[in-house]
């Protein structure tokens, strides 16, 4: 039995990771860069970006269409070692 067998997701389906970070960097820019190593198949409306209500933070939300719990684990292992990224959702 493997890791994806004892997963609630049934893989591949369409999974939202979220990043948040401060706004005074290009957030989006850094996790799509981040996401495509793992994922690199991104679809152009795949990213949302919203700001906090004072505008001092930004939380980018991309859709990846996931393969494998490995690969999910892979990409919020890479956020929460960037420096940029303050919480991975």
């Amino acid at each position: 039995m493997n890791e994806d067998d004892e997963s609630p997701l049934k893989f591949p389906c369409q999974f939202p990771i979220k990043a948040m970070g401060k706004s005074d960097c290009d957030l989006d820019l850094i996790v799509v860069e981040i996401i495509r190593k793992h994922a690199p198949d991104l679809s152009e409306g795949a990213v949302y970006n919203r700001d906090s209500s004072q505008g001092n933070y930004t939380s980018v939300t991309v859709v990846v269409n996931a393969t494998s719990r490995m690969q999910l684990d892979a990409i919020y292992q890479d956020l929460v070692d960037c420096e940029a990224v303050i919480m991975a959702l």
